[in-house]
This record gives structure tokens, sequence and C-alpha cells, in this order.
């Protein structure tokens, strides 16, 4: 029977669906449990080959965890709401709902194209109300706990999109999701208070011992936690306090002035009292613009004089006041204190504004000559400080801190990068905020009896506006306080929310009376392994760690971080072809004699470096057509095997028909020796055969390892080792023909999690029980021992010859052998007179 892995694969799809094979049992169950979790993929209704490398790897350790007897929750779901069914909508003329659920539907079928080991009974869709309105609960509650806000501010805005991005959402400027170039502008905004969980959030990296250490850096980098003082300055001539902070008290006896964000709100203040507002507002809008579009520090630093001055709280100088170009309102304060002498960017400013450059600190040997070439940033000795000369600056800097503190006029503190979540959204297809505004009562959240408030489904679009702001039927209600009239918010949440908390609703998807049961919650989670990319670093996996202590904090779970290990896969990338700077795809191109050419046209083709596939490149494969040419374990075999899974996949159509052979040739040797399997005989450490046996000992031993620690494409290289044995082995005797079926038995298990549909046909060939209800195999360490062992023998420390014996040869046996040899003729007196024996190792002869 030839190899037809089309009928084979519908097959056991067919079966596993059936039987429901990999249901998870929860808390009926007696087994150890294991949660395995990919991050859930948005029903764009397209497979593409990241798909397929993604869910590849978790599917290997599902099938991996059930085979080593674990209850193991290995669920999927669809990451519903969001921009672009909103934006096929509007351009389809359809509702988002349709496309949403048409494109579920057809992701679906991918995704047990493939073969992955999915509980569908656990599947969910975040845009369901059965799903939203726990998320509507838990905001109420977090608004009554006042964690949940709303206040007008200056925020991230994308033209393209539409609406607001978090500042998690907006990567050098620019939006995160199509690269349009961000707007800033004031409007109100809900948010989520995760600048009270900053400390914890990060103190908690450190016990999160399975995540990659660049994936915490990222994340302790964004939450940004800087000790220092905050030293208020008087506004001249007004009752007005501004507060700066810093990490640098020790060089506030430097201050010549003072720069402040355009976004601060006292800004307004300063327009209103400017004889020079017309010139300050196009300062302010040019620097708007320059921050929207900012990759980094390199730009040219420019600032404008407020006409405002500061009184410095030690000295009572007057300081000037600037608007700055590099300060922004989200990080400390919104006002800087300017130290030109020991701060190379203030230097630069003074240097271009011509202000005062005041040196207060030293070097410890030597005085620094002025003017200042650049400024001195070291440590050193304080000079020019008043009371504080002559201190070094590591002392001054609590020094001066206890003194503001004392005198009331600053506090040592913690600043922290990290900016509260802004979670509003000016889009239509999202989670409805469950707020109430009401002329009488104010902010009235919806009473929790009255959730979930359903988002209409049918809708038409008028533009890229929300059409709920043109639905009096979805605004227009009462209030739940006064039962007068009122209107609901038609804001709805970032989607962020919905994957905040979608791996717990995952172990109890059904309830209807609460988001989970927390038995059930608390048996299940933390997940064992997330698998998922790093790009979602300082989003997802920041706001779903902050999410879970939420919901601890809230009585809803027992543990307070979501996941025990990560694993953060790499790209799949491909070289992409051109014809006169137009990209063309890969299946229009062809190769001869190492040259390419277009199929149709034999124009030469042009091809580029190898890079992450992209539709906008066209250096994509369709995998529903890799999977009907070779079938899909064949693809799963390949993304595993090419490449570490942490690692980028460079795309090779050799590669692909390298795994297909690999495949039919483990189903060929397998055909041919159905008999031999069906009569196989318990094996323990057989007389004959012995290197075979050894051999399949060390696969098991290797591939167990392997799988545990994601090195699958090593794992799948010593199955293919282990294969080029078999078809060496020739077996003469029936105990060997023994050791030959064990070996195709263990490779057909073996290589179950990584070509599971093909080793499931296989396998029913000779055994009336599935593989994914046999136990994976185990090695035995007897199995493992060589029989013999190599002695080196040296004489005065040089090699002279190798030995041979048994395993389990003494010490006087190792050295009779020698001494019967006639090793002495290597010594000049002829005479042994010490041996010294490394026991298995070395023996030396000293004469």
């Amino acid at each position: 029977m030839d190899y037809n892995h089309i009928e084979i694969e519908k097959k056991w799809q067919k079966k596993w669906e059936e039987t429901k094979e990999f249901k998870y049992e929860g808390t009926k169950s007696n087994k150890e449990k294991y949660y395995i979790l990919e991050m859930f993929p948005y029903p764009s209704g397209k497979l593409h080959m990241g798909h397929v490398r993604n869910y590849s790897i978790g599917d290997v350790i599902a099938r991996f965890q059930i085979r080593n007897q674990k209850d193991v929750l290995h669920p999927i779901g669809w990451d519903a709401f969001g921009l672009p069914a909103e934006n096929a909508a509007i351009e389809n003329q359809t509702a988002p709902a349709k496309w949403t659920y048409s494109n579920i539907k057809a992701m679906q079928e991918r995704f047990k194209q493939l073969g992955i080991s999915y509980d569908w009974d656990r599947e969910i869709a975040t845009c369901t109300p059965e799903y939203y309105r726990w998320e509507q609960q838990f905001f109420i509650e977090m608004f009554e706990k006042g964690l949940a806000y709303k206040k007008n501010s200056e925020v991230n805005w994308c033209p393209q999109c539409n609406t607001v991005l978090a500042n998690e959402q907006v990567v050098d400027g620019v939006c995160w999701r199509h690269g349009c170039e961000i707007e800033k502008r004031k409007i109100q905004q809900w948010y989520f208070k995760i600048t009270d969980y900053a400390e914890e959030l990060l103190n908690d990296l450190d016990k999160l011992k399975g995540w990659p250490e660049n994936v915490k850096e990222m994340q302790r980098n964004w939450i940004g936690k800087s000790e220092g003082t905050f030293i208020d300055f008087q506004v001249d001539n007004e009752e007005r306090k501004l507060t700066v902070f810093t990490t640098r008290p020790d060089t506030l006896m430097g201050v010549t002035f003072a720069s402040i964000a355009v976004e601060h709100e006292f800004v307004d203040k300063i327009l209103k009292d400017s004889d020079k507002s017309k010139e300050m507002t196009q300062f302010i809008k040019e620097v708007k613009e320059l921050q929207a579009k900012i990759r980094d520090d390199n730009f040219e630093k420019k600032g404008f004089f407020t006409g405002k001055y500061l009184i410095h709280p030690i000295t009572k100088e007057k300081i000037p006041l600037y608007l700055a170009n590099f300060v922004v309102s989200d990080y400390g304060t919104g006002v800087v204190m300017a130290v030109p002498a020991h701060d190379q960017r203030d230097f630069d400013f003074a240097k271009k504004y011509n202000i005062p450059i005041k040196i207060v600190i030293k070097p410890k040997s030597e005085e620094l000559k002025e003017p200042l070439s650049k400024a001195f940033t070291q440590k050193g000795i304080l000079v020019n400080s008043g009371q504080f000369n002559g201190l070094d600056s590591t002392i001054a800097k609590k020094e001066i801190s206890e003194f503001l503190k004392k005198s009331l006029k600053g506090k040592i503190g913690i600043n922290y990068r990290l900016r509260d979540w802004g979670i509003s959204r000016q889009r239509y297809w999202g989670t409805p905020i469950p707020i109430i505004y009401c002329e009488h009562c104010g902010i009235v959240p919806e009473k929790k009896e009255n959730l979930p408030v359903i988002l209409p489904e049918n809708v038409k679009f008028s533009g890229a506006t929300s059409p709920l702001v043109d639905m009096p039927e979805f605004y227009e209600t009462t209030c739940p306080k006064c039962g007068k009239k009122a209107k609901r918010e038609t804001d709805t949440m970032d989607t962020f929310v919905e994957s905040s908390w979608y791996h717990m609703k995952y172990t109890d998807p059904k309830t209807t009376t609460e988001p989970f049961s927390k038995t059930e919650v608390n048996r299940a989670m933390p997940v064992d392994q997330y698998i998922g990319g790093v790009e979602h670093a300082v989003m997802h996996l920041l706001y779903t760690r902050f999410f879970t202590k939420v919901l601890a904090d809230l009585g809803y779970v027992n543990f307070r971080e979501p996941v025990q290990n990560l694993l953060t896969q790499g790209m799949v990338c491909m070289e992409s072809y051109k014809i006169n700077d137009k990209f063309i795809y890969p299946e229009e191109v062809t190769k001869i004699n190492g040259e390419f050419f277009h199929k149709e046209t034999n124009e030469k083709v042009t091809v580029g470096r190898k890079e992450k596939m992209s539709k906008s490149k066209k250096n994509v494969v369709d995998p529903v057509k890799i999977i009907e040419k070779y079938g899909a374990d064949t693809a799963r075999l390949f993304v595993l095997f090419a490449s570490p899974p942490e690692k980028d996949l460079e795309w090779s159509e050799e590669g692909i028909e390298g795994c297909n052979r690999f495949l039919k040739i483990v189903w060929n040797i397998v055909e041919k020796s159905n008999e031999l399997l069906k009569n196989i005989k318990p094996l323990k450490n057989p007389k004959e055969g012995k290197k075979l046996f050894k051999k399949i000992h060390q696969t098991i031993k290797k591939v167990r390892e392997d799988i545990d620690r994601f090195h699958f494409n090593t794992a799948i290289s010593a199955i293919m080792e282990l294969v080029n044995e078999i078809y060496k082995f020739k077996p003469q005797t029936e105990a060997e023909k023994n050791v030959l079926s064990f070996a195709l038995k263990t490779t057909v298990s073996l290589l179950n999690p990584f070509a599971p549909h093909l080793t499931e046909e296989l396998n029913e060939k000779y055994s009336k029980n599935k593989l994914s209800n046999q136990e994976f195999p185990k090695f035995e360490e007897s199995a493992l021992q060589d029989e013999e062992i190599l002695i080196i023998v040296q004489v005065n420390g040089k090699v002279r010859d190798r030995l041979t014996f048994p395993i389990n040869a003494t010490k006087d046996e190792v050295e009779n052998k020698v001494k019967e040899n006639g090793y002495e003729k290597y010594l000049k007196s002829g005479e042994i007179k010490k041996i010294i024996y490394v026991p298995k190792k070395i023996i030396n002869i000293v004469g």
C-alpha cells in the first residue's frame, strides 16, 4: 500500500473529532494536569506558515504530555474583535460579525487539516456576548475599586485606524499594526490603573524562571523603575509649584534652566499669559508633529523660552523655563531640571540658547578647565554648592535629598516609565464599555444583572467612525440609579483586554453563572507552557500579568502570575522575487541552471534576501497548497525540523521534499514488516542485535530530553539516525528479527507527536491500541551501558596502547593484563616501579 496522505489524514482527523480524542477532564481527572497554550489567532480566514509553525510546536508538547499520562488542556479560540474585521466590513459593505464568523469557520477547517490536538469543546470567540459579558463585569468591579477611570489626556491617535492607541501600541512613533505615523490629541479616555501594580509586575519577573531573559528585560525596561528625588520649584510671582523628578539631586546647585513638555497642563496657562502665544503655538505644533515621527533620540533639540521663571528651592535664583521638544509628558513629571555642566544634552541646549553653565561637581584629583568643551558626567566632589561643598557626589545625593525633605521642598521617591493603560477605542467592533452618563448622577456603571451590554451586530457603516454614535437605539437608555434618561458610552474596549484573561475562560468555557469555576481555574492555571511571538512582550504579556493580579485581588483566582513557562518562536522567512522592482509570488518562479525566471514570460527574476514572509513582498507560501501536495505531517515535520523553535526558520522547497521522502521511507519500511510487527515479543537486554537495541534506547532518551527542552530539530534528527541504523540492520535470527520489530515500533511511536496521522495509521496495522492512548516510550538505563570499556595505557605519562576490558573488570585484572603485555621495554630501567590506575579510563606505568 502506497502512502496516501490525503486519505490517511482525513481518516484520522475524522476519528479524533468523533471520539473527542483530546478531551480535557479537569477536576474529574485524577491525573496530573498540564496546560499547553498557543496565543490564540485572529480569525482572518487564512492559514499562513507562521500559524503552521506556532501551532505545530504546541501540538508536539500536547501529544507528548498526553502520552506521558497527563490530563492535558490544549484549547483553541478566536481573538475575534478588532480593526481588521471592521475595515473589511467597510471595504466589503458587510457586517463585521458576519465576516468574522465566516472566517472562524474557515480557520477551524484549516486547523483540523493540520491535525492539531485541540479540545474543540472548549472553543471560545471573544466577540460573543457569552464571553464579553464577564469582561464588562470585571470592568465594573475595577471601576468600583478605582482601577478603571476616565480622564482628559493627550493620547496617541492613529489617523488610519481612526482611534486611540495605548503607549505600548506605538513603536518608534508609528502604529504597531501598519506603520502609520501617529498624532497627538487631547480627548476623554478610559484607563486601567496598571501603575498601581508597577512594583509587583517588576518584582515578580524574578519569579518567572521559565521565561526568556530578553522578554523579562523588555518588561523591566518598559516599567522603567527609577529611584530619585521629587523637587518642588516655585513658579515666580505665582502660587503654583512645578515638581521635577531627578536621579541626580547631587547636581541641584548647578541648575541653570528648566524644561517642560508641551503637553503639560501648565502650558495652557503659559499660553494665556504670553505675548508670544502665536509663535509658541506654532512651536508646540511642530513639537507634536516631531514626536509623532521620531524613531530615536537622533534629532535636533529645540526650545522656546516661555517667559516664566522658576525659583531655585535652595539658592532662590530665578531659573528660566523653556518648552523643549525632547521632554515628554509621560516620563517623570513632564518638567525637567537642567544641569548643563553635568548632562550632555543640557550642555548642548545651553550652548545653543546662551544659557549659563555652572560646574558643581569636579573630579577627585583635579580641577575642571573652563569653559567646558563637554559635560562632565562622572562621579566626583561637589563644588560651588554652598553647604554641600566637598561632599562625595554619591553621599551628596542623600544629603541634598534629606535637606529638601526636611525643608518641605521635596521628597525621596520612585518613578516609573510605565503609564496607565488607555483602553478606550473609538471604533465599533469591540466590547462595549458598560458605563452610562446621566445628567443628574454623572458617570454610572451598568447594573451587573443587566449585563451583557450587547453590541448590535447588524450595522451599516457610513465611514470610518463607529456606527454606535449614530444609533440612538444603542446609546439612549435610562440611568441605573435615578431611572431618568441617560446615554451609554459608545467607546469600546481595546482588544488586548479580551486576550488578557482568555486562558482562564478555557478552563470552564460553558458556565453561564460566573466567568469560570474557581475550582477549575485554580486547578488548571497557571499555564504550564505558553507559546507566541516576542512582539507581544510589552503588550499582551504585560497586560495579562496585570489582569491576573487584578482578578486575584477581586477574588476570582488564587494565583498572581498567568504563565509559568514561555517560548517565543522565531519567524518564518523566505527570499522575495522581483521583476523590474515589482514583487511576484514564488509559484511564478522557476529555476534553470542556477538562475531564476518567470514561468510564463521567461523574464529574469531578481532574488532578494530571506526575510519574514509578508503579503506586501509576496514572499509567502500557501500552507493549504503544501498540505494538499505533501500532507500536513510533512508540513509539520519541516517547520519543526528546519530550525530550533526560538530561531527564525528559512523556507525551503528542498527541505519540504526531504521531509516528505523521510516519511515515505518510514512508511515503506514499516509496511514491508507488517507480519514481523504483529509477532513482536517483549525484549529485555537481548544477547543478539545488541548494537541496534542500544541505539533504540539512546534514541528514546534523546527524543524525550529534546522534546522537554523544545529541541525538536535534534529530536527528529535522532529518529532519522535510528531509521538509518534500521536500514543497515540485516536480521538473521528470530531474536534479531524481534529487535528489528521493536526498533520499528519504537520509531513509529517516537515520531508520533511530529507526524501524528502517518504514525497512527502505521500503528493501527499491528496494534489495537491507538498511539494517543499508549505511554510514550521510556528508555532502560541498563540498555545504555557498554559491555566493554577502553583503557588507555600510558608509560611514564606517554600513551603507548589502548586495551579493551569487560565493563566489570577489577583493578587486579586490568593490572595483571598490563603486566603481561611487556611494556617494560619502554622503560630505561626495564622494571615497573609503580602502576597508577584511574578506574575505567587510564592506567599509567611508572618506571
